[in-house]
């Protein structure tokens, strides 16, 4: 099982071997081509997955055929359609992989099972989703309170190594910008 998996949860807790043993018992190892779909809008979603390989894009088509970038996920990254997997709802995003990926997946019911039965595992993963919802609201009071440099410098801060492995119209999707905007941007940096 991926020594990546048990430094992710060793940053947060500790795990015997045993212990991480079976937590990881519950992980599904997947594999993905660049361009290949990992989650399409519409489908059920029962499993979160936890990225040791790779980059995606999570976006979401508008009613007009826009996409809006809403996250990415690279190494040591959880992705999920979260609001799909924890309320049962039909996915409203879709997730593509941008490189070729490894990642390990998770069930609702096996998440449920690991926390139930371990409570430092309950304790990480109520850890990480309360920190993904700090990422989320910094994202969405970023997009309404600052402009179009400052949201490129902000990204550029935080993600400095996807400015390079992410294709610059993508990034501008993600900062809410034109393609044209951001290469006056950057040009200007």
């Amino acid at each position: 099982m991926s020594q990546e998996l048990r430094k992710h949860f060793e940053e947060l807790i500790s795990l015997s071997d045993e212990e991480f043993a079976t937590v990881a018992s519950h992980f599904k190892l997947r594999k993905l081509k660049k361009h290949q779909y990992l989650i399409q809008e519409n489908e059920a979603i029962t499993n979160i997955y936890f990225v040791t390989k790779g980059l995606l894009k999570a976006s979401y088509i508008d009613t007009h055929g826009k996409e809006h970038i809403i996250q990415f996920a690279m190494e040591n990254w959880w992705i999920s359609d979260f609001q799909a997997f924890y309320t049962g709802v039909p996915s409203v995003k879709s997730i593509h992989c941008l490189e070729d990926v490894e990642l390990y997946a998770l069930s609702k019911d096996d998440l449920e099972k690991i926390c139930q039965d371990n409570h430092a595992v309950e304790h990480f993963f109520r850890i990480k989703n309360s920190l993904g919802y700090v990422a989320l609201q910094k994202r969405i009071l970023s997009l309404l309170t600052t402009d179009a440099k400052e949201r490129f410098e902000q990204f550029s801060k935080q993600y400095p190594s996807l400015i390079q492995r992410v294709p610059k119209t993508i990034i501008a999707s993600y900062l809410g910008v034109s393609r044209e905007t951001l290469s006056r941007i950057s040009k200007k940096m």
